[in-house]
């Protein structure tokens, strides 16, 4: 069985990862608190903001698991298959 080669991120992807989320995010939350408009509006568009965050949490949440899923089914693909070509014996004669 050839097990596929995974993919490996480093320390330094995740903290890239996370920095560049939290540097995004209060930038924006700086920015809807200077804002000069009046509290309504800003209380708005920082809903919208949350909206945003918990969607884009929520859709890397549903391609990762969708991606697990995919590979968990093809491993258990590849067993069968190298389970019936280990079984198969080309030189057997029925009869």
């Amino acid at each position: 069985m050839t097990k596929p080669i995974q993919p490996t991120q480093t320390t330094a992807f995740y903290v890239q990862a996370i920095l560049s989320f939290a540097v995004s995010l209060s930038s924006l939350v700086i920015a809807l608190i200077y804002l000069p408009v009046e509290g309504w509006v800003r209380a708005f568009l920082g809903l919208g903001l949350l909206y945003v965050v918990t969607s884009t949490v929520t859709l890397c949440k549903v391609v990762r698991d969708r991606q697990e899923q995919s590979e968990v089914t093809n491993r258990v693909d590849q067993a069968r298959l190298d389970k019936l070509l280990a079984e198969h014996d080309p030189f057997q004669v029925n009869g």
